[in-house]
């Protein structure tokens, strides 16, 4: 390794500020904050760079792999400064090494958890980089639409059939190859029929109960309200239709229960299941960016419960949302959604915990979340997910979505 790497293996205690000088000296002389161990192996060897098989062990990794074991208060306070050290001079905090891990795996290896010192700077860390991404996409975004005015080109039509002659992974995150994507409901799935994409599953019951009982918390107490003042809740994504159930379940009669959803085959299993005709449930046909703005434009009906859980759409999708939520949303109403944003690492888990917390004080809510273990496991007696989550089955599951030991619930209102 680099001298920069083994200084980062910690190999002299205590820790002290010689480490910290040596750090600053090696950054400030020309080593990237981001050297990873794969290109000074390829650098030894004579490779080029793009032989790494795509593991990035930065010393970040290196830091946090060789954290020692009980350290002082001054040590931590060292190792702390080293960290915003290497953020200052431009480390990545989401890499992954050749262990398949995040700097956060490792810290929690070590015994640095979640609510460690070192964590947590490395959500802040996360929370930042994030933030100011999104910002320069949306001036790239604007800078683009400048441009296309000014030329006025003239692109050519791109038929259906080659709008939806994309790699598989565009069924996960192009929602209009999604709506195309032919789907097969299983007894306990439903996934897309070609592919083998979890989009819904049963093990999260215990989420979607959670989630109806959140959305009808205001709704069943408001005993006092208006008596002429309608009623009403709305889940966009109908998948399995878990939540629904539960709705059902809850809700008194005198509560409107709307449903969004836009895939033709979960449209037509709702119209087998009986969705359509049943007493006090609305069914809108459509996307929710088209069916949300025509209940805005129309006027006189607010929510007092709102849930999204859709499939192919990612958090900028979601941005979107919170517009239509500030102005469809009761003052005294709830705003939820399934919580698996980056909830296929825990350290992203973490960061956009953060995130969406920030995202929602700008548009004057708060959001407050309930944190549910998961992984118990089922007695195969209806009693699912008894004290927390059930365990996720992945089988026959191209690729699992949720890899977190704890779900965090998020209920979100007006301040």
């Amino acid at each position: 390794m680099s001298e920069l790497h083994d200084l980062l293996k910690f190999a002299e205690r205590p820790v002290g500020s010689g480490y910290l000088e040596k750090l600053r000296y090696y950054l400030s002389n020309g080593i990237p904050s981001t050297y990873t161990v794969e290109q000074l192996n390829n650098y030894l060897e004579g490779k080029e760079d793009d032989e790494c098989n795509g593991s990035n062990t930065t010393p970040l990794h290196v830091l946090a792999k060789h954290l020692p074991e009980n350290i002082n208060d001054e040590e931590e306070k060292v190792i702390l400064e080293m960290m915003n050290t290497l953020f200052e001079y431009g480390a990545g905090w989401n890499f992954i090494d050749a262990e398949d891990k995040t700097v956060g795996d490792h810290l929690i290896d070590r015994g640095y958890g979640i609510d460690s010192l070192f964590y947590r700077r490395l959500v802040e860390a996360g929370v930042s980089a994030e933030l100011l991404l999104r910002k320069v996409n949306e001036n790239i975004e604007f800078l683009e639409e400048q441009e296309d005015d000014e030329e006025e080109e003239v692109l050519e039509e791109v038929k259906p059939e080659q709008a939806v002659a994309v790699n598989s992974d565009a069924t996960a995150n192009e929602p209009e190859v999604f709506l195309s994507t032919e789907l097969e409901y299983r007894e306990n799935a439903l996934v897309t029929k070609d592919e083998q994409d979890g989009v819904m599953m049963d093990w999260e019951d215990e989420i979607m109960k959670m989630s109806a009982k959140s959305l009808l918390k205001t709704v069943n107490n408001s005993g006092d309200g208006d008596d002429n003042e309608s009623k009403n809740v709305l889940n966009i994504g109908f998948g399995m239709g878990i939540i629904d159930g539960y709705i059902e379940e809850y809700r008194d009669e005198d509560t409107k229960h709307y449903i969004c959803e836009a895939h033709p085959d979960v449209l037509a299993k709702m119209k087998e299941d009986g969705w359509f005709d049943k007493k006090g449930v609305v069914v809108l046909t459509g996307r929710w960016q088209d069916e949300l703005n025509k209940i805005i434009d129309e006027g006189g009906i607010y929510f007092d419960g709102i849930y999204y859980d859709t499939f192919s759409e990612g958090y900028e999708d979601m941005i979107e949302l919170y517009d239509n939520i500030v102005g469809l949303l009761k003052p005294d109403g709830i705003f939820s959604f399934f919580n698996g944003l980056g909830g296929d690492r825990q350290l992203c888990y973490e960061v956009y915990k953060e995130i969406v917390s920030i995202d929602m004080k700008n548009y004057g809510m708060r959001c407050e979340y309930r944190v549910v273990p998961v992984g118990i496991k089922s007695e195969g007696n209806g009693d699912k997910g008894k004290g927390g989550i059930e365990e996720p089955n992945w089988q026959d599951i191209k690729r699992s979505y949720y890899n977190i030991p704890y779900y965090y619930h998020p209920e979100i209102q007006f301040m």
